[in-house]
């Protein structure tokens, strides 16, 4: 490459940024198979919904930082829908492979049939195979990419023995990058499978030789230093872990030669990711939770998943009343992900109907016997029921199906 001549920047630039699309993403934890292509097909119509953005913020480049597939094979269907999708995106779209859809040999960007599809129907769409310096007409593009799914050596290592006197000085210049950040102050950027590899190391002297590093592998918007930048996933994809955590966004960036770039997030996403923690000691508690899941859910169907975390003690009636409103959930929700458990235990009324039955001493003392147990934590004395020393669960347990019991059989 020529030496370039003294020049004024050019206009900034408008990037767009994005990152860990992971289409064909199998969502295996949720069983419903219809509910697992709806998940699916959202995160395929991300796509369109980043081609509006390019259009209505006049962006001059897509960036796409790895795991754009979720798998280096995936099937031909998510190819073809993939390169139909970037397509309809009305500038040019540079990807890397990542640490899911790697670039390494037998991997979607050296089959022929992804290579077909793209001139086909993404003319676009450019797949940035090599660490070297790639000149556009508004700007100088540094990619990283992961040829292989683990590697234990710096993705970002080659900017060190780049020749910056031979870059034009008047084009801004972007990173694209995949990986973990070593040092970085937030425990949730940690990733598990990988360990040390794939480890970005964002520092030296080229650092400051570029204006924008674009980020893809932590699933969340995080700002690393002042132009250094995760965009997270356009569609969310796991329930937050943490309070700040942000998904389903990508990021415009205004980006000029030498100067700090300006980021503004960009709403992609449609489904609803909520964890709600509840304690349930009462029957009044299962209405302000039902109030709450009107708030946070509405009457969408199929939009939403929720983590429950629950605790507590309910009635039998009210942990039927509990039992009753999971089947809804499960229906209505795209998945359901319980934490912890409410237990059942018969109310005062219901352990009356238990213990005060004159016509039926045995009942009543084997019930007195079980609350007293619950009650003192003690076990009980008669070693016909077998149960010195229960768990008090175990206990509880026991009533309950004491009381079913006795209901079926006045019924």
């Amino acid at each position: 490459m020529p030496t370039a001549l003294a020049s004024s920047p050019l206009p900034p630039l408008t990037l767009l940024h994005s990152a860990d699309w992971q289409i064909g993403k199998p969502y295996g934890r949720v069983q419903d198979p219809d509910k697992r292509a709806l998940l699916r097909q959202v995160r395929l119509q991300a796509i369109g919904r980043i081609a509006t953005h390019a259009a209505s913020t006049g962006a001059n480049l897509v960036a796409v930082a790895g795991d754009l597939f979720d798998s280096p094979t995936p099937g031909r269907a998510d190819v073809s829908a993939v390169c139909a999708a970037i397509g309809s995106i009305p500038c040019p779209v540079l990807v890397i492979p990542g640490n899911h859809d790697h670039g390494g040999p037998g991997s979607v960007w050296h089959s022929p049939y992804f290579q077909a599809e793209q001139l086909r129907r993404a003319p676009n769409l450019q797949v940035l195979l090599e660490p070297a310096p790639l000149e556009l007409e508004a700007a100088v593009i540094l990619p990283c990419p992961l040829l292989r799914r683990s590697d234990s050596a710096d993705p970002c290592g080659w900017l060190h023995s780049v020749n910056w006197a031979q870059l034009p000085a008047d084009k801004p210049r972007v990173v694209i990058a995949h990986g973990s950040v070593h040092g970085f102050a937030a425990p949730d950027l940690d990733r598990s499978g990988d360990g040390a590899n794939n480890r970005l190391r964002l520092e030296g002297p080229w650092l400051d030789q570029v204006d924008y590093v674009a980020l893809g592998d932590w699933h969340g918007v995080k700002q690393v230093a002042e132009k250094v930048w995760y965009s997270g996933s356009p569609e969310p994809d796991r329930f937050p872990r943490s309070h700040d955590y942000r998904s389903g966004l990508v990021l415009q960036a205004r980006i000029g030669r030498g100067l700090n770039p300006q980021v503004t997030p960009l709403g992609t996403g449609v489904l609803g990711w909520h964890p709600l923690r509840v304690e349930l000691h009462q029957d009044g508690d299962l209405d302000r939770l039902e109030d709450q899941l009107d708030s946070l859910l509405g009457g969408r169907i199929g939009s939403d998943l929720l983590l429950l975390e629950v605790g507590g003690s309910l009635s039998l009636a009210g942990h039927r009343r509990y039992g009753a409103l999971l089947e809804r959930l499960e229906a209505q929700l795209l998945r359901l992900k319980l934490r912890g458990r409410c237990e059942a235990a018969p109310g005062e009324a219901e352990l009356a109907e238990l213990t005060q039955r004159p016509c039926d001493p045995l009942v009543a003392r084997v019930a007195g016997e079980l609350q007293q147990a619950i009650a003192t934590g003690a076990g009980i004395g008669d070693e016909a029921l077998g149960a010195n020393g229960l768990d008090p669960a175990l206990l509880r347990l026991a009533l309950c199906e004491l009381h079913q019991t006795v209901g079926q059989l006045q019924g």
